[in-house]
């Protein structure tokens, strides 16, 4: 092989990879202005609350069967692992109180988040992207109605505000299989089962975690209307729309888990476990 030959083809590896980080610089700054005019238009009328409300009622209601599934069978296989440890140092009436914070701290926001990224970020992810490869969006454009508006932020803003509730929810659901696993293995009582669960238990251990779903949800809508409004790759996009809105959205939820948990350490001492 010439010399001639080996310069071109590292001169073309150069290139490639300079065109690489050029499309990954541009992409972090399109979808940087892309939530900068999201939020801009979240509190700009009209507000578009009929199609909120539709939002919320197919990202909150429908995801009530996994998030309750995934609740009830986390809550049993935690309450069987602790009760197996916390024997052994003669501890186990500390098993609801653990139960009730390992849920409400941590357990229950960032599941939540991570299964509500899986099923309604790449459902928006790719409703988008099939309406932009069917130019079902140039449409509505063309009769002079913001699409942006119309489409993105009712996503969004329904995410923000259904992912609390959903954390919630399965709080609950873990509570209550954490309740069920150990009435069946110790006979323990309901009233002293909650009494032991919530002892321990301070609005600053279940307010702040809660609501920092609120900021999963704008990151899972985000990523996913960012991915699906702005493809051009007709159907292709439609399946890649889909794929990226789940893997980069939970993975921006557990690097933004990181330092929100930080941050509410910071503010709130008392919920330091």
């Amino acid at each position: 092989m010439s010399d001639h030959t080996i310069s071109s083809a590292a001169l073309f590896m150069r290139q490639k990879k300079t065109n690489a980080l050029t499309k990954s610089v541009e992409g972090i700054g399109s979808a940087a202005l892309f939530a900068m005019r999201l939020i801009r238009d979240a509190f700009r009328a009209p507000f578009e609350m009929a199609f909120i409300w539709q939002e919320i009622a197919d990202q909150g209601w429908r995801s009530l069967p996994l998030i309750a599934s995934s609740g009830m069978a986390l809550g049993f296989v935690m309450t069987m692992h602790t009760r197996t440890e916390l024997i052994r140092f003669g501890a186990s009436a500390w098993i609801p109180t653990i139960q009730s914070l390992s849920f409400f701290v941590e357990i229950g926001p960032l599941l939540a988040a991570l299964l509500i990224a899986g099923r309604v970020g790449a459902g928006m992810g790719a409703s988008l992207a099939e309406m932009r490869a069917t130019e079902q969006i140039d449409a509505i454009e063309a009769l002079s109605v913001d699409s942006f508006k119309l489409l993105v932020v009712p996503r969004v803003v329904a995410c923000v505000l259904a992912l609390p509730l959903l954390t919630t929810f399965m709080d609950v659901c873990g509570i209550i299989s954490g309740f069920l696993s150990e009435h069946f293995m110790s006979d323990l009582s309901f009233q002293l089962y909650i009494t032991r669960a919530f002892s321990s238990v301070h609005w600053s251990n279940f307010v702040p975690p809660t609501l920092k779903t609120a900021v999963f949800g704008f990151i899972i809508g985000s990523v996913s209307c960012f991915f699906g409004y702005t493809t051009d790759e007709g159907a292709e996009g439609v399946r890649r729309a889909a794929t990226n809105s789940v893997v980069i959205s939970s993975l921006l939820v557990i690097l933004a888990d990181v330092f929100l948990v930080k941050i509410i350490f910071f503010l709130f001492p008392e919920s330091a476990l």
